[in-house]
């Protein structure tokens, strides 16, 4: 049995027009909406075996937000520039090279591809996942390299949209 929790970043900032994509910062909302999700999966009791984000600032400053809500180690999060422009193929790969010792895995990176795996595993039609956005999915697999379309099930899907006051 596997779990894979595909994470979108929060919500980055386009102040600065000179910064490249990749070096874009979370704004306000997001410095806000992501230890907000992090404490929302500590209520869940969900610790991550592994923690893999895109090394792009805003994913990066995402993962080491919801890792500290959660305590787990900072220091333990593998950033890796291959999720930054990953499609959904690409994050298949990224996903089957996981250590087999890994049972939960925490996933975060960018839309589309994000969006697009989450479809593609599920089945689910998920029109996007939002900022900060969270997609739980459970195989009935032994192994990272099963990981096919259709071979999960999403267990939730959750974003701090969900909590706004109307």
């Amino acid at each position: 049995m596997k779990r894979l929790y595909l994470i979108r970043h929060a919500k980055s900032s386009w102040a600065d027009p000179t910064l490249r994509d990749f070096d874009r910062p979370l704004n306000k909302r997001g410095k806000r909406d992501a230890p907000f999700m992090g404490k929302k999966l500590a209520e869940r009791e969900i610790m991550p075996d592994f923690i893999m984000a895109s090394s792009a600032k805003r994913a990066a400053k995402t993962a080491r937000t919801i890792a500290r809500a959660i305590e787990y180690p900072k220091k333990d999060i593998y950033f890796t520039e291959a999720i930054y422009l990953a499609d959904e193929e690409g994050l298949y790969g990224i996903v089957r090279s996981c250590d087999e010792s890994v049972t939960s895995l925490f996933l975060v990176g960018h839309n589309f591809g994000i969006t697009d795996f989450a479809v593609s595993l599920s089945g689910e039609q998920i029109e996007n996942i939002p900022t900060c956005g969270i997609a739980a999915l459970e195989f009935d697999l032994e192994s990272w390299q099963q990981v096919g379309p259709n071979t999960a099930r999403m267990l939730f899907f959750d974003c701090p949209k969900k909590y706004k006051k109307k």
